[in-house]
């Protein structure tokens, strides 16, 4: 279970407290970093709004409201705000459906940070995936259309803009140069190619990364206008390089089912998640709008937490299924409850142990 929350009078180096609401004088306020982590990247992309929550926040953390905030666990609150100074990933690990993830939209929303950039792992996931795609087939394709319909006309441009043809993935989208930084949620890492943590270093490191195809054009096509993995959005890439400006606020989940080379963990700030207690949960039942005053929802979390120390821990989503079956009216418990919770809790038993 967890330890005691943080403190009533937060301590005063803590930019994050842990709350998830928006806290409007901490929004996007941070430290300078220190100087063997400046970055000078640019021309900067201030005047490029960063895109609002697309209502993934209220689905993981439910509504922002004070008074539905679980109290978070302080080492968390401490490592999430050393990352914050340092400019540091901040690598979390623990069992599946623990709120890993969670993790990064409190610390955007609470911040005031924007949309969060979610990159989910395979086994088929490479560095350059996440940094950007360049539909080569595709340019090719609509040069050859451009030339038919031109009808060889000469002086008519026949190769279309490569920049309608590069597209950033969630990576090379959190590097851009910003004042303020993006969250990036590196998701369930342990999923990966054995190669790929250590890939990542230099980019950690140098906070850079080239692409070469704009590369080879940047004396005939110095800057060239990209798209960016958030929605409807578009940027400048100058030279074929992107640099940060901003180091971003970068949360890696890890389910602990391997282990990371010494280099890389070298490079991250680590922290440990754990089982969320009964008022946690009661917080997180109250943050997503299902009636803390019903009487079956105490019951149902105390069944919850039984089950779960013997199975050596459930997802908190299956327990706010369970609570929304006995109080949204949608279902009626009767004699048939026990064995819709075995359905919904006893089959996870292997997963979780």
């Amino acid at each position: 279970m967890s330890e005691a929350g943080p403190p009533d009078t937060p301590p005063g180096w803590w930019i994050y407290r842990g709350t998830g609401v928006p806290a409007p004088e901490r929004t996007g306020l941070l430290p300078p970093p220190p100087p063997w982590r400046e970055f000078d990247g640019g021309p900067l992309l201030d005047d490029v709004p960063v895109p609002p929550d697309d209502g993934e926040m209220r689905r993981r953390l439910g509504a922002a409201s004070i008074e539905s905030v679980p109290r978070a666990d302080v080492h968390e609150v401490d490592m999430v705000n050393a990352a914050l100074y340092l400019r540091r990933p901040l690598l979390v690990t623990g069992r599946p459906g623990s709120g890993k993830s969670s993790l990064a939209f409190r610390i955007a929303r609470e911040l005031g940070l924007g949309r969060v950039l979610q990159w989910p792992i395979t086994s088929h996931t490479t560095v350059k995936i996440g940094q950007y795609g360049y539909d080569a087939i595709g340019r090719a394709q609509a040069a050859g259309a451009r030339s038919a319909m031109a009808g060889g006309a000469p002086g008519e441009p026949v190769e279309p803009p490569i920049g309608d043809f590069v597209r950033l993935g969630e990576l090379g989208t959190a590097f851009l140069p910003r004042r303020r930084p993006r969250v990036l949620l590196i998701d369930e890492l342990d999923k990966s190619e054995a190669d790929l943590p250590n890939d990542l270093l230099s980019l950690f490191e140098d906070g850079e990364f080239e692409i070469p195809e704009l590369v080879r054009m940047a004396r005939r096509t110095p800057v060239v206008e990209v798209f960016t993995a958030d929605p409807d959005s578009t940027a400048q890439v100058v030279g074929g390089r992107i640099r940060c400006h901003a180091f971003p606020v970068v949360v890696i989940t890890s389910n602990g089912e391997r282990d990371f080379p010494p280099a890389f963990l070298r490079r991250c700030l680590r922290y440990e998640t754990k089982d969320p207690d009964v008022g946690q949960l009661v917080a997180m039942v109250a943050a997503h709008m299902l009636d803390p005053a019903d009487e079956h929802r105490s019951r149902i979390i105390e069944e919850f937490v039984s089950r779960s120390e013997a199975f050596g821990g459930l997802p908190v989503d299956k327990l706010l299924e369970a609570v929304y079956l006995a109080t949204s009216g949608a279902y009626r418990e009767d004699a048939s409850w026990p064995r819709l919770v075995d359905a919904l809790w006893r089959q996870l038993s292997s997963l979780a142990s």
